[in-house]
């Protein structure tokens, strides 16, 4: 029986349209240099491995809550990393990875048909399904546009995927500010905050953004700073109201975060050598392949954070697609981050360092 698929429109999963450039970045010889993705390659920390399995034998369900022991854990760190004070232990929440919570979020918050999402006007694709799947609209802005009206929730995300761009406090100040006088939620995907290079990111939840929480939510991720994207580890913090009436909805979902990946998550919290290591590791990397790009041609534009080198050669996005395939290098047409990324391409960080030695030495020819 084939049942029919009802519900919103979506746009075709932009990974599948890469195809034909991979398979033809895959016959070069020595293979692909597979840059398109931004997913770890390195091992995940002995510390974090021996977390997991330590609770592996626990037989019950887990809370959607969270042990309290993460939840301390997750306070102490944002703290101790990022400067957020006042962070409430009952208002963190651990999510399914940050990639399910951007996707539903809308749909948690209540945004519906007639109610409007705004995004940055280059934006990781999910902010615009997840609006999507709640049959809201979405807007796109520019630097300093303001919300319209109707708008109930936007996103900022700083520093950016896919242009590593960090946001200043005045300028997360000024789009916190813009987003209440329509009535918005704030919504900030800080999944890359612990990745600064040129710039010194701060989260919205910084005391020099906000003096309040009020309407602000905050996503965090363990997938880049602790190589734990296959453990799906991500969290939501800040507005004490908000989260508590996402855990609500979440418990009757069964959002639940496996009691294993709660306990690796804590102990990738308290546990900050591994992350000075991988910061290192990627900044080792891109210290190769940025002035490869430059030395072939390319501007490399904002890219001040992050795990992402944003790129042009002045010319469309898939035309460098199809250059760099050449080459044996697969990258990401800015054109899956909206209209206004059609001549850039993201370039990830996230290969062996063999890989990115390889990927330099391609563009020279």
């Amino acid at each position: 029986m084939i049942i029919s698929r009802r519900g919103p429109a979506l746009p075709d999963f932009p990974w599948d349209q890469l195809a034909d450039h991979a398979a033809k970045a895959r016959k070069y010889p020595g293979g692909v240099v597979d840059l398109s993705v931004g997913t770890p390659v390195d091992p995940v920390p002995a510390v974090i491995q021996s977390a997991l399995s330590s609770v592996s034998g626990i037989p019950g369900y887990p809370t959607t809550h969270g042990t309290p022991e993460l939840r301390a854990a997750f306070v102490a760190a944002v703290e101790r990393r990022y400067g957020i004070a006042g962070v409430q232990e009952a208002a963190v929440l651990p999510t399914i990875g940050s990639k399910e919570l951007v996707a539903w979020l809308p749909t948690l918050l209540g945004v519906g048909p007639g109610d409007v999402v705004a995004v940055p006007a280059v934006a990781y694709p999910t902010y615009e399904v997840g609006a999507l799947l709640a049959g809201a609209e979405v807007v796109r802005l520019a630097d300093g546009e303001l919300p319209p009206a109707g708008t109930k929730l936007v996103w900022l995300n700083s520093p950016s995927n896919p242009t590593g761009r960090v946001l200043s406090a005045e300028q997360l100040r000024d789009a916190v500010a813009a987003a209440r006088a329509v009535g918005a939620v704030v919504a900030s995907d800080e999944c890359y905050l612990a990745l600064p290079w040129d710039s010194s990111p701060v989260s919205v939840l910084h005391p020099s953004v906000v003096d309040s929480f009020d309407g602000v939510l905050a996503v965090h991720s363990l997938s880049k700073s602790s190589s734990l994207a296959g453990y799906r580890a991500g969290f939501v913090t800040g507005d004490p109201e908000l989260i508590a009436g996402l855990l609500e909805l979440r418990k009757h979902a069964g959002m639940i975060v496996p009691r294993p990946v709660q306990e690796a998550m804590r102990a990738a919290l308290e546990d900050d050598a591994h992350v000075a290591e991988q910061r290192s590791r990627y900044l080792a990397r891109r210290e190769v392949l940025k002035p490869a790009l430059e030395a072939a041609g390319f501007t490399v534009s904002h890219s001040e954070a992050g795990l992402y080198l944003w790129s042009s050669r002045g010319e469309g996005a898939w035309e460098t697609i199809s250059w760099l395939a050449d080459r044996g290098i697969l990258a990401a047409p800015g054109t899956f981050y909206g209209p206004a990324g059609a001549k850039h391409v993201r370039v990830a960080l996230t290969a062996t360092d063999e890989r990115i030695g390889a990927a330099a030495e391609r563009l020279k020819a």
